[in-house]
């Protein structure tokens, strides 16, 4: 180090330890408490400009410890008041200025970044004390419950901010994930979504339904805030799922896919929502609630990849009573692998808009193909209980055993017999099976009498 380096870090630690000692630190309350606040004003005053004085060239040689060699995150005697809040805000601001001035990813820099974090954790505390909170607290069907976690950065969903979970207590809504600060939980004024889900298990079905600002008297749909377009008050931001306008603090600009556009337009693209709306969407995703053959049949006739899952859906509903008969197929549980998607072993008419966006990535294909070969092999292939209930051809009584969902056969819509698909559509007379059956309906008729 040369001498003009050691000549610079002496008048800089000698710099340093006057300023210390004139007690710019907003918690460093030591004897002096007796000292005139004129005396003291004028000491903070000449230790600044002595700390900040210097040519510019100096500037990179300078840091500012603020106080940050005290542990913060202790609580002091007594309680703060104001001028301790105003006073850490000064050290804050000042610490800012030292950033910009510091040389950029030097070491001090970072240092002072640090200092100027824990400052800020402390401003926070200081505002917002902890206390004893309990576990589990209920608000307008909210079912919250205490987080543990302190390192994980949220967002209050009441006044925007973000959660300091190091120093701050918060929680979260079991059933819509609704997070708020402890303080802010006696200003809630949404009802849990998820109630919303369990009663009114529907979308909007109508592509952005806007009925405009002057229907909403220029107010927030949910909050009631004044909005405009032109953000004075509050910028109104349009939800495209409700059609409506929120202020920001209704919507944070979170996108989502719309059901609306993905029935009438097969359009994935996820479009800006409100919070409300963001939430709801998110529980209803695996909720088989739409009928596209009732909403929009005509679908079918352009998506290709429908009609394959459709079919495979209509095999697995057909496979399903020989696993509900067969001892093997049970304890082997090969249902248990269609668990995430119940509704595809109850019917094959019903999809949720989590299917649809696996249908158009090609996913659910991949994943329903493969148990279908799985249930598939079991029936025809590896348990002969399976296998002596299929079923041969009676109008040509040739072939291989027949089983319901393949390919080439199909069914009787009376009696559910299985034939070869050309022998059923050239066979002129009706159903051998439906036949017998009449015949003997007839017989037993007789026999009574």
């Amino acid at each position: 180090m040369s001498s003009l380096d050691v000549a610079n870090k002496m008048e800089y630690d000698e710099r340093l330890a006057h300023f210390r000692q004139t007690r710019l630190n907003p918690f460093d309350r030591g004897e002096e408490e007796d000292d005139s606040e004129g005396g003291k004003a004028t000491h903070q005053h000449e230790a600044r400009a002595e700390l900040f004085s210097g040519t510019k060239t100096h500037s990179s040689d300078r840091t500012i410890d603020l106080g940050l060699a005290e542990d913060h995150f202790s609580r002091p005697v007594g309680s703060f008041v104001a001028s301790d809040i105003e006073q850490l805000k000064l050290a804050i601001d000042e610490c800012k200025k030292l950033i910009l001035e510091l040389p950029e990813h030097s070491e001090r820099q970072k240092d002072t970044v640090v200092k100027l974090i824990h400052l800020r954790l402390k401003l926070q505390e200081l505002k917002d004390p902890e206390e004893d909170e309990p576990n589990l607290r209920i608000i307008l069907e909210h079912r919250f419950s205490k987080e543990k976690s302190k390192s994980v950065k949220q967002t209050c969903d009441k006044c925007s901010t973000i959660i300091w979970g190091l120093i701050q207590t918060w929680y979260t809504c079991t059933g819509c994930y609704y997070r708020c600060h402890s303080k802010c939980m006696n200003q809630i004024t949404k009802p849990c979504v998820r109630s919303k889900v369990s009663h009114q298990s529907e979308y909007e079905l109508s592509i952005c339904p806007e009925i405009g600002l002057d229907r909403q008297d220029y107010r927030c749909a949910e909050c009631r805030t004044p909005v405009s377009l032109r953000g004075v008050p509050s910028e109104a931001r349009q939800c495209d799922y409700t059609g409506q306008y929120y202020c920001s603090t209704c919507h944070w600009n979170d996108t989502a896919i719309i059901p609306a556009r993905v029935i009438h337009n097969w359009e994935f693209e996820p479009r800006k929502v409100c919070r409300s709306s963001k939430r709801y969407l998110t529980l209803m995703m695996p909720r088989p609630v739409l009928k596209l053959k009732e909403i929009n049949p005509l679908l079918f006739n352009f998506v290709e990849e429908l009609v394959e899952i459709r079919k495979l859906r209509h095999d697995i509903l057909l496979m399903k009573p020989y696993f509900i008969t067969c001892k093997e197929a049970m304890e082997a549980r090969l249902l248990l692998q269609l668990q995430d998607r119940q509704h595809f072993v109850e019917n094959d008419d019903m999809y949720s808009l989590q299917d649809l966006i696996d249908i158009s990535t090609g996913r659910l294909s991949c994943s329903l193909t493969e148990i279908h070969t799985t249930f598939a092999k079991h029936i025809k292939l590896d348990c002969e209980r399976c296998q002596a209930k299929g079923f041969v051809c009676e109008l040509c009584k040739e072939g291989d055993t027949l089983f319901p969902f393949d390919s080439h056969t199909s069914l009787c819509h009376e009696c559910s017999a299985v034939f070869h698909r050309d022998c059923y559509y050239d066979n002129s007379t009706t159903c051998p099976r439906c036949a017998r059956m009449t015949d003997r309906q007839q017989d037993e008729v007789k026999e009574e009498k």
